[in-house]
């Protein structure tokens, strides 16, 4: 390989685009997040797992909040903020830059899980963590879900 040639791997990690963008920017102007819906939904192993979860949580990404609505492990409302007074039970906070690279088609290390991000400290999980350890796989799948068709999470 002459020096000017870029191994696959890593033309795929920094061309690819990582998740569909979260605000009008993109494809449609449709949120990312609000695909978040449609997505677990979808998947009846994921709605199976978090049958029992039953919350709401908020998810900020840099400057913009969505507040996540959980039954019986269906999504049933993504909704974004700004909010006044929100009511959650937990809130997954971290910035924009950290959020694309968990939203990689292949995330660097300690970028490719919500437990890496927080190991890190660059994602910072706040109130009633009770709720997302007990369920944490089930957190992991949904928003792993975020990233391009037929990727793991």
């Amino acid at each position: 390989m002459d020096g000017s040639a870029v191994p696959s791997i890593i033309a795929d990690r920094t061309s690819a685009r990582r998740c569909l963008p979260r605000t009008g920017r993109g494809q449609g102007g449709a949120d990312m997040i609000e695909m978040l819906k449609e997505r677990v939904n979808g998947d009846a192993g994921l709605v199976r797992r978090g049958r029992y979860l039953t919350t709401t949580f908020l998810l900020e990404i840099g400057k913009t909040a969505w507040l996540i609505a959980i039954h019986e492990g269906r999504v049933i409302a993504v909704t974004r903020g700004p909010f006044v007074m929100p009511s959650w039970s937990f809130a997954l906070r971290t910035s924009d830059e950290e959020w694309d690279r968990f939203c990689e088609l292949r995330p660097p290390p300690g970028s490719n899980d919500l437990m890496a991000l927080i190991k890190r400290r660059v994602l910072k999980a706040e109130g009633e963590l009770q709720i997302f350890m007990a369920n944490l796989r089930y957190f992991k799948e949904a928003l792993g879900k975020l990233r391009r068709e037929g990727v793991a999470a």
